[in-house]
C-alpha cells in the first residue's frame, strides 16, 4: 500500500474512533466489560498513546535521529506488515510498553483530544516519510527495527486492530443484558 493509501486508511480509522465516541453510552465508557478485559476508555487510552509513540519513532527515523542499522524487522513484524493486519491470535501488550504507557480509564473528552493530537502528528510526519532513509530504523518493542514507512504502516494496522476490540467490548455488554 502506498503512503497516500495508508494515510487515507489512518484517517478513516481515526474518523471511526471519533464516531464511536458519540455511539458508546457515557455510562459504559469506563466500565470494565462483563467477563473482564479493557473498558472502552482503556482501549482509547492505549491506542492513542501507542499512535503518538509510534509517530515519534517514525519522526526520529525521518530526521535520522536514530542509529542507521542493517538490523530489520523480526519474523513477527514481517508477518504483520505482509498481512497488513494482526494475526487472529490473542496478544498482550509487551511489559516494556505497558510499563511506560499504561492503559488508563480516560474520559471521552480526553479521548477526543488524543484523536486530535494523533491527527496532527500524522499531518506533520506523513510528508517526511518519502525523503527518509530506509536505513534509519527505530526499535519496536515486539516487531524489531522499523523504518519510517514501516512505522506508518504499523500505525494503520494497529488502529484498525483495536477498532475490532471496540466491537468485542460492545458484544460483551450486549450479551450480558
Amino acid at each position: 500500500m502506498s503512503i497516500a493509501k495508508e494515510r487515507k486508511a489512518i484517517d478513516a480509522a481515526l474518523d471511526e474512533y471519533r464516531k464511536q465516541l458519540d455511539i458508546i453510552p457515557d455510562e459504559l465508557f469506563d466500565v470494565t466489560p462483563p467477563n473482564g478485559g479493557w473498558s472502552f476508555a482503556e482501549v482509547y487510552s492505549h491506542i492513542m498513546q501507542a499512535t503518538l509513540g509510534s509517530s515519534i519513532a517514525l519522526e526520529r527515523c525521518t530526521h535520522g535521529n536514530c542509529e542507521p542499522t542493517k538490523k530489520g524487522i523480526n519474523w513477527e513484524g514481517r508477518i504483520l506488515l505482509l498481512l497488513g493486519k494482526f494475526p487472529p491470535v490473542k496478544t498482550t501488550v509487551p511489559n516494556t510498553v505497558s510499563d511506560k504507557m499504561a492503559a488508563n480509564k480516560i474520559s471521552k473528552e480526553d479521548a477526543k483530544n488524543l484523536i486530535i493530537k494523533c491527527r496532527k502528528r500524522v499531518d506533520t510526519t506523513m510528508p517526511l516519510i518519502a525523503g527518509s532513509s530506509p536505513a534509519n530504523k527505530y526499535k519496536h518493542p515486539r516487531l524489531g527495527m522499523l523504518n519510517a514507512k514501516q512505522w506508518f504502516k504499523f500505525i494503520r494496522i494497529h488502529l484498525q486492530h483495536h477498532l475490532k476490540q471496540l466491537d468485542r467490548i460492545k458484544n460483551k455488554f450486549s450479551a450480558a443484558k
